[in-house]
């Protein structure tokens, strides 16, 4: 008799992971593979990567996958997931194949109650809610359009922004002016910002900044003020879903994924944990995989892989 079988993926905007696993839960294959993420590459190309890794992982022999669960970053609107599940349902990949946004991904390997709040943060910063009757609270996560301030991308650009200031004068000194270009191994914000406006340096690597921001914070005030806003941004959402589910009394655990939020700063860590107190007292935060705090004292390079559409 054949063996039925799941596969599951969880496709950013720096790596896609893909598992394979028989019905009764055990895992058969896990491939990694460049980014996925529809809003980047197209919904086609995105597919496309989706279908190379399915196909190491399965062998070629799909005959008896029952059911594909995609998670990507940039599916933000349920049109947007009807539309990826309809595309991907034409290529015969299993019986049923149901996308959903990456965020449910964090809330969904984070606990097992089924309901709580996730906020991922990568590149970019999005959340999603669900209650324990299984109405969901979500944004749309379309940057300044939607008002989106957080991860990695935008830590980065605040870095180079306090940077620049310092070194013209528009804004308070800070060590960034000279970490953020040493990073890059040029001599002054002034010419790092030269180099990326002539595209000698990509846009994209801005991200990489966020761990150095996270250090810098520890001793310079200008680099904390950077963390304490991504803090606060993160607060802001949690508490938006806990508020629109009436669930501002009821023991809600606050999911923290992406590569941001996972390096585990302590200084954004505790911020984040302080103001989820003032939403409600019976709500907690962690980190998935583990609590929020306490948490190591110095950032870790993070995987920033957690996008917003621009």
């Amino acid at each position: 008799m054949s063996r039925e079988l799941l596969f599951a993926v969880d496709g950013g905007n720096s790596k896609t992971d893909l598992v394979l696993v028989g019905a009764d839960g055990e895992l058969l294959a896990l491939r990694r593979g460049p980014a996925s993420s529809p809003h980047h590459l197209g919904l086609n190309r995105s597919l496309d990567v989706i279908e190379q890794l399915l196909q190491e992982a399965s062998g070629g022999n799909r005959s008896t996958v029952a059911l594909g669960y995609l998670f990507l970053a940039g599916v933000d609107f349920p049109v947007e997931e009807r539309e990826a599940e309809a595309a991907a349902a034409e290529r015969g990949w299993a019986g049923q194949v149901r996308v959903r946004n990456d965020t449910f991904a964090v809330l969904r390997a984070g606990t097992e109650r089924g309901w709580g709040v996730a906020v991922t943060c990568g590149a970019g910063i999005n959340c999603v809610g669900v209650a324990p009757d299984g109405r969901t609270a979500r944004f749309p996560a379309l940057g300044e359009l939607t008002g989106d301030w957080g991860g990695g991308r935008d830590v980065g650009f605040a870095a180079l922004a306090a940077a620049a200031r310092s070194e013209d004068g528009r804004g308070p000194k800070t060590s960034l002016e000279q970490a953020v270009p040493a990073h890059f191994g040029v001599e002054s914000p002034l010419r790092l910002a030269e180099e990326i406006h002539r595209s000698r340096i990509p846009e994209r690597r801005v991200v990489e900044l966020a761990p150095l921001v996270f250090a810098e914070a520890e001793g310079d005030p200008v680099a904390a003020e950077i963390v304490d806003r991504l803090g606060e941004e993160v607060v802001a959402l949690a508490r938006a879903a806990i508020e629109r589910l009436d669930l501002t009394r009821e023991p809600v655990e606050v999911l923290l994924g992406g590569g941001v939020l996972q390096a585990g700063d302590g200084r954004l860590l505790a911020a984040i944990e302080s103001g989820l107190r003032e939403v409600g007292t019976a709500i907690t935060a962690r980190r998935r995989g583990g609590r929020a705090g306490p948490p190591a004292p110095r950032a870790r390079r993070c995987d920033c892989d957690t996008g917003r559409k621009r």
